[in-house]
């Protein structure tokens, strides 16, 4: 990428985490290319879609869930490891909510793959059903981002979802 572009996309990132924070991620996205300097054109050049533009203004948060992944694989028991990271991934996720309600993107294939290794490591310890998917798991935790009203709600669902994954009693 040229160093214009390269500007370009930073400053179009950097708009539109401050456009978002203040208007929501609905915000018009006319209104992030005008506080970025840009042109509508070059916005969409760089973003063909919202999903994209919210996928790049999150992918620090993103980048930082795989990071602890592989603390909690370090300092964690497998099972632990794998749902308290499930925990860390719907706070996340009730927080970018337009970028929760799909299951496509770069975003969703690096969740993934982070899910998938500690769930991996989970089932090895027999902690976790061998019949359970990452793609399963996660659809969980996107239903409990999205659904539920309180952080005390998205604990007990969590829990939930945590002995409904388990094996044993």
């Amino acid at each position: 990428m040229r160093a214009d572009g390269r500007r370009n996309r930073e400053a179009l990132v950097a708009a539109a985490a401050k456009v978002f924070a203040e208007a929501g991620p609905d915000a018009p996205l006319d209104d992030v290319a005008r506080r970025a300097g840009v042109g509508n054109a070059t916005l969409y050049r760089h973003f063909p879609t919202r999903r994209a533009l919210l996928a790049a203004v999150y992918a620090d948060e993103l980048a930082g869930l795989r990071d602890y992944a592989e603390l909690l694989r370090e300092q964690e028991e497998p099972a632990d490891a794998l749902h308290a990271w499930l925990r860390a991934l719907t706070t996340q996720l009730a927080h970018i909510r337009d970028l929760a309600s799909t299951a496509d993107g770069d975003w969703y294939a690096s969740v993934q793959a982070t899910a998938s290794g500690l769930l991996t490591a989970a089932q090895r310890a027999g902690a976790v059903r061998p019949d359970v998917a990452a793609a399963d798991l996660l659809a969980l935790v996107r239903g409990v981002a999205l659904t539920a009203g309180t952080p005390d709600q998205q604990a007990r669902l969590l829990e939930l979802v945590r002995h409904a994954v388990g094996v044993g009693p």
